[in-house]
């Protein structure tokens, strides 16, 4: 059990992910059917949003804040004033995730596109760490590495094909995909 709990919290990001694709199941088990794409799409994005951003940044805040020596072990670092900020960063990052949960399509944007360029950045450091210091950590070349690199890609898609799902629609066309 122990294992498990460690595999988990070690892999936060995927954990989450899943986390909200069951919310988003559980979600719409409670709607009635048929169920339309757009319907769909808003619980897979809105719960994406609260476990990937929201809760995820908010464990990434309190792991680099107040468990700063873990978090640094587990990526293969040194401990490192940089943590805060790395951890204050994530506070922003998932305050904008709640907040876009139930929120606009611009503020869903906006709560993906900022986390996104700091997972692509995480993504390109950890690049480099493996390359020149061979940083094979788990929180650096793991799970951690994949998901900074997958997460953003599906959330935005998430949000443009939410957006082409209920945009056409009202503009009297039709998406074979997503046809009501």
């Amino acid at each position: 059990m122990e294992q498990a709990i460690r595999f988990l919290f070690s892999n936060f990001t995927l954990t989450l992910f899943v986390a909200g694709l069951l919310a988003s199941l559980v979600a719409l088990l409670r709607r009635p059917r048929p169920w339309g794409g757009a319907t769909v799409l808003e619980a897979l994005l809105s719960w994406f949003l609260f476990f990937s951003l929201g809760v995820s940044f908010l464990y990434n805040f309190v792991m680099h804040v107040f468990f700063s020596d873990v978090a640094a072990s587990f990526i293969g670092w040194q401990t490192s004033p940089f943590q805060k900020e790395v951890g204050f960063a994530s506070l922003g990052f998932s305050v904008v995730g709640f907040l876009a949960f139930k929120g606009s399509e611009g503020m869903r944007l906006a709560a993906l596109v900022g986390p996104a360029c700091f997972l692509w950045g995480a993504a390109a450091g950890h690049v480099v760490q493996m390359v020149e210091a061979h940083n094979y950590a788990p929180g650096n070349a793991g799970a951690i590495f994949y998901t900074d690199i997958l997460l953003p890609v599906f959330g935005l898609a998430l949000l443009w094909l939410r957006h082409r799902a209920v945009a056409l629609p009202q503009a009297g066309m039709r998406s074979p995909a997503f046809s009501r």
